[in-house]
């Protein structure tokens, strides 16, 4: 996207402060400081990628390590037994910093996030489709 340091990137380089929730080798979490909820957590991995397909596979794994331990210190911490893990990529899907990040965002009554969905329907010849070349994606990265 850029080469200009994010807001992630000044956190990692210890040029602006957070409040870590969770941090190891590969992995920093933090308070969210415009909370949808109290508890909202940011979990971002040390690889400085802008999309979640960029990510190696040790960082990937590192984050899906890390997600189950923060969402269960939210929700110690929240008292919230509900909780949203979003994660956007690109700006048409509102992601606003380019640097991979999750959200952990506890449901609490009202507050937490509020999702409009709107479901289609798949047919099975569209199915097929997207089949065929999603395995031929995957079979491309062996």
């Amino acid at each position: 996207m850029s080469d200009m340091a994010t807001v992630f990137d000044k956190i990692l380089d210890g040029e602006i402060p957070c409040h870590r929730v969770y941090e190891d080798e590969r992995v920093l979490a933090f308070l969210d400081i415009s909370p949808l909820a109290p508890g909202h957590t940011l979990v971002i991995p040390k690889q400085r990628k802008a999309f979640l397909h960029e990510l190696d596979d040790e960082s990937a794994a590192a984050i899906g390590r890390a997600l189950p331990r923060v969402a269960r210190a939210v929700m110690a911490a929240s008292g919230a037994s509900e909780y949203n893990i979003l994660q956007n990529n690109g700006r048409g899907a509102h992601q606003a910093v380019f640097h991979v990040h999750f959200h952990v965002i506890p449901k609490i009554e009202h507050q937490g996030l509020g999702i409009n969905w709107r479901p289609g329907a798949l047919d099975s010849g569209e199915a097929r489709d997207l089949l065929e070349r999603m395995h031929a994606a995957l079979s491309a990265e062996r």
